[in-house]
Order: C-alpha cells, then structure tokens, then sequence
C-alpha cells in the first residue's frame, strides 16, 4: 500500500508538479525563468591529477558532459565562455533569456587555490543579467577556506555548492572509484549549511549491486542532512571508459526505462517536500553515449514519471516524515 500525500500540499503542488522542479524553484526565487550556463575554470580533479589517483572515476569522460572540454577550449576567460552561452540561449529564446546563473560545471571546482578561485567566481557574477552561482566539486575538497569564499558571495547573490557524491554506500564508491567516503560528504554538508550557503548533491541510480533498500536508503540520508537540492542520475556509459569496457564484457546491466521510472519516483517519495530536484536523469550527446538509448528521450521519461505518481496518488515527500 502506497502512503497518502500529507495533508497541507507543497505549493509547488498547486502548480500540477509532482516533484519540486528546479525551473520552479528558480522562477519563485528570481520572479522570472533563469538559465544555467555551464563555465569551465580549466581545473583538474584529485583523481586524476595523481593525488588520489590517476584514472579518475569509472564513468568519466569530462567532454561527454561539458562543451568546453569537448571543444577543446577550456583556456578561454569566463567572460567569453558566458557571452557564448549568452548568444546560444538569445539563437534559441529570443531576448526572453535575460537571467542567468553561472554553473562552474567540470572537474572539480574548489581544488585550487582561493586566490585563484574567488576571482574566476567573481568575473562570472559580474556579468550582466547573472543573479547565482553553482559551484560542482567533490565533499572531499571543501575547504573551510573555499566555502568562507562562497559564504562572502552569497551575503550578495544566490550561490549553491553541488557535491558530487553518486551514493551513500562504500561498496558503491569503491566500484565507482570515486576514492572518498559519505562521512566526507556529511562533513561538507554540515560545514557549508553552517554558512548558509544552499547544498546539492549529485546522486546516481541504477548502481550495479545495490538494492532498491540500498538506493531509498540514500534518499533518507540526504533528508536527515537537510541537503537543498538534489540531482539524479541514472548510470549511463560513455565511450572509451573504464565502465564502457565492462558493459561491453556485459559484466552488469542497466535499468530499462520501467525499472528507472520506479526507483526514481520510490525515491522522490522519501525526500522532503522543499528539497529541490535539479535534474531526474542524465545523459551524453549522442556520439558519446554506448547506452541507455532511453535516457535521451528525456520528455518521454518525464511523462513516466508523472503518469507513475498519477497512477500511485502519490508526489515527492509523501513516505518522508519530518523529524520529531
């Protein structure tokens, strides 16, 4: 038997969501549609650069998820790579795409030194129209130093530290290869609330070996830290990867689309009501990604979704329950 909604709806549910959408977030929070705009600060990643290790994450391959490393031009200032992003939005939506927020997207973005950081923050905010800041970086290179930084930031504008972090669960990050743990993930979340500033967590779904118990199990952690927002990914392989070799041995399987649909509306149902969902699924460009075929579809996935807690009665938050 499936829980009932609470009794006093979230307000984005007035709106006919199902979930706390980022797009509705941010219009009730500027007043006003905003677009990200993905920034590359041409840094490296401890798991790469020979600090932890050298072959990075399994699943990694920064051009399948960033233009700049795709196109070979991560040199370029912020300045110019948001003025590239500005015209590709107005080619696309006209002069309607006036509000921006800047999204420090690959690699890791609080390795490094502050000194060359915070100027690198500060020159993308000081374009026109930019009203926010998403930081993405790993829990274990959050220095109280970088997220004082972030704090001084935010007494003026939006700014959101994402930690990629993909599971709670040990045996996950080993095979992952992520070289980190979740109490380095809970220590970034307590220190950054702490300041104020607004946490996300990058998750994934669909982890070969664990259990849907496992993956509902990360969904409760994440609302016992009070994380702001969350962003979920199904497992998806890419090209010339440590994962595209095992799944071409056929060494695990993927969720088909059903399987995904399921876990994913199992697990909004555990978070709570304001706790924010950036992204339901990901994917690569198409000459990047081996498989799943379903996850460029992402209408067609988003339709599932809202037909499965249309047919459960359900939304997101209605199996958490508020801390007494």
């Amino acid at each position: 038997m499936h829980a009932h909604p609470p009794p006093q709806p979230p307000e984005w549910a007035s709106q006919g969501l199902h979930f706390h959408a980022l797009s509705h977030f941010l219009r009730r929070r500027f007043g006003r549609r905003v677009w990200k705009i993905s920034v590359d600060a041409g840094l490296s990643c401890p798991n790469l650069d020979g600090t932890l290790a050298t072959e990075g994450c399994i699943f990694c391959d920064m051009r399948s998820f960033s233009p700049s490393r795709r196109q070979g031009a991560a040199g370029r200032s912020i300045t110019k790579q948001i003025a590239e992003g500005v015209s590709h939005l107005g080619r696309r939506h006209g002069d309607s795409a006036d509000t921006f927020i800047a999204y420090f997207q690959p690699a890791t973005n609080t390795y490094g030194p502050i000194d060359r950081l915070l100027p690198l923050w500060r020159e993308s905010l000081a374009y026109s129209g930019m009203v926010g800041l998403i930081v993405g970086t790993r829990p274990d290179c959050v220095s109280d130093q970088a997220l004082d930084a972030l704090a001084g930031l935010a007494t003026d504008t939006w700014v959101s530290v994402e930690l990629g972090l993909q599971s709670i669960h040990q045996h996950s990050l080993d095979w992952l290869r992520r070289a980190h743990d979740f109490s380095c993930f809970e220590d970034a979340v307590v220190r950054a609330r702490s300041r104020g500033l607004h946490v996300g967590a990058h998750l994934m779904l669909g982890l070969p070996g664990e259990t849907r118990d496992e993956m509902l199990e990360t969904a409760k952690q994440m609302a016992r830290l009070q994380v702001d927002s969350v962003k979920l990914h199904n497992l998806y392989v890419v090209r010339d990867t440590p994962l595209a070799a095992l799944w071409e041995r056929g060494d695990f399987r993927l969720p088909d689309r059903d399987e995904y649909v399921q876990i994913l509306v199992d697990f909004l149902e555990y978070l709570p009501p304001e706790c924010v969902i950036d992204r339901i699924a990901g994917d690569a460009p198409p000459q990047f990604l081996l498989a799943p075929e379903w996850c460029q579809h992402k209408a067609a996935l988003r339709r599932s979704v809202d037909q499965e807690f249309r047919r459960r009665g359900t939304r997101q938050g209605s199996r958490w329950h508020p801390p007494h």
